[in-house]
């Protein structure tokens, strides 16, 4: 299934023979330190940038009634994101939250060191996006 929203992987979550848990990690863009004035630049037209994460979460398909509702709880915590990277993860490996912590750290980790191949992002509206 080509998933190109995040509606398209609500259901191709839900279809799974395996019942899924997802992994939320919400990233903020943030310039370095060390940018150059071009980067500097293309950062204030909104451009570039270090992905930077800044709240995660888990879910379980069924907890998640649509994209709107993960984006309204978001805001309760008052970080302004600009991507949403997500990931499966069979419920058999996180029957619950607890059990989802570990696998989510590293998600975020992977994320900090710029490794996003394991991924999908979406923008705010809940397109898929492809970085790069």
């Amino acid at each position: 299934m080509d998933i190109s929203s995040f509606d398209d992987l609500l259901l191709a979550a839900r279809a799974q023979p395996e019942p899924q848990r997802l992994l939320f990690v919400f990233a903020g863009a943030e310039l370095p330190e060390d940018s150059t004035p071009e980067q500097r630049r293309a950062f204030e037209q909104g451009e570039g940038g270090a992905l930077v994460p800044l709240m995660c979460v888990d879910k379980r398909p069924e907890e998640l009634p649509s994209f709107g509702a993960l984006v309204n709880e978001a805001g309760q915590f008052g970080h302004a994101w600009q991507l949403l990277f997500a990931a499966g993860l069979p419920l058999a490996h996180a029957v619950t939250s607890e059990a989802a912590e570990e696998p989510l750290q590293r998600m975020v980790e992977s994320i900090r060191r710029g490794e996003l191949g394991n991924f999908i992002p979406f923008d705010r509206q809940g397109l898929a996006v492809r970085l790069g």
